[in-house]
């Protein structure tokens, strides 16, 4: 036991020998310790003077060596802990730069999620947009291809007006040239204004002498005979007038040589008789047509053109 109290007595000696070794000896701040301290080294100082005995020595020394070892590693464990204290502050600087940096790419990063959000918003009215104008597109294909179909259809309608117009124009022309070169044959003429004529012993062709009408000469008024200038359908019209009492009115219409009628009526009661009558003939070229007085019949005639003679080409065949 008193082994045991000598030597911790002796290590409080060691320790308090160095560290009077690695300070120099006492500082002002060491003066101005507590009272408390003063006397706790006295106690020390004490106990190193009085318990010393010769048969410890080496353990002190063994003691002193192991103080000063840990001493030296007491001092270079505060180096490193020194190091570390400044690494963990450049550390906690380059943190704090860090988070900064960090803080503001996280600011950043909002800011490009909102401008993201306004980019897809608008992105979002570009394509509703651009939809409905692939719409009006579609219908303005759509309208565009109805008004191609409609001028298309306007266009052949336009080409059937142009040909049915040019066919008509050319019936037009030829209309025109069958016109030109058609004979123009018309007469109306009137028999006399002399007053009575017959009866006869004979019958005879009656001359009707005042021409109202002969376009293309056909008819000769000295003879009374029409000749037909080309083959066609002809239309021939006569009347004739009588007003002398029991006398008969009649009048024969001679193609060629051949009677086609007689046509006939009686005055009575000091009154009076017309005749008349109309036909369309079929003429070669150079037929003729007449009228003819039977024998014993007359007519009367005078500034009233009671009787009369027409006739006009229909058309050629």
């Amino acid at each position: 036991m008193r082994r045991a109290a000598a030597f911790l007595a002796l290590l409080l000696c060691l320790y308090w020998t160095r560290a009077q070794g690695e300070s120099g000896g006492l500082t002002e701040n060491d003066i101005t310790q507590t009272a408390d301290q003063s006397e706790y080294q006295g106690v020390k100082a004490t106990i190193c003077q009085t318990n010393v005995t010769p048969d410890i020595s080496a353990e002190l020394k063994e003691l002193r060596d192991m103080v000063i070892a840990h001493s030296v590693e007491l001092r270079k464990l505060e180096q490193e802990n020194t190091a570390i204290q400044a690494r963990l502050t450049a550390s906690e600087i380059k943190n704090a730069v860090l988070e900064a940096r960090m803080n503001a790419s996280e600011n950043l990063v909002k800011e490009l999620q909102r401008e993201n959000t306004v980019l897809e918003a608008r992105l979002t009215i570009t394509e509703n947009v651009v939809e409905e104008l692939k719409r009006e597109n579609t219908d303005l294909k759509a309208r565009l291809n109805t008004a191609e179909n409609v001028m298309a259809e306007l266009n052949r309608t336009d080409t059937v007006l142009e040909a049915r117009m040019s066919s008509t124009e050319l019936q037009v022309e030829e209309l025109k040239r069958e016109n030109a070169e058609r004979p123009k044959v018309a007469f109306s003429v009137g028999l006399t204004d002399a007053g009575r004529v017959g009866p006869f012993g004979t019958e005879i062709t009656l001359k009707f002498s005042k021409i109202f009408t002969n376009i293309g000469q056909a008819y000769n008024p000295t003879t009374g005979v029409f000749t037909a200038p080309v083959r066609g359908a002809y239309y021939f019209r006569f009347n004739g007038w009588e007003m002398y009492n029991t006398n008969v009115a009649g009048i024969g219409l001679y193609h060629n040589n051949r009677r086609l009628t007689l046509t006939l009526d009686k005055v009575v009661n000091n009154g009076y008789a017309t005749v008349s009558n109309g036909f369309v003939l079929q003429l070669e070229k150079g037929d003729v047509i007449y009228l003819v007085l039977p024998s014993g019949w007359g007519l009367y005639d005078d500034a009233n053109n009671e009787n009369t003679f027409s006739g006009f080409l229909l058309f050629a065949m």
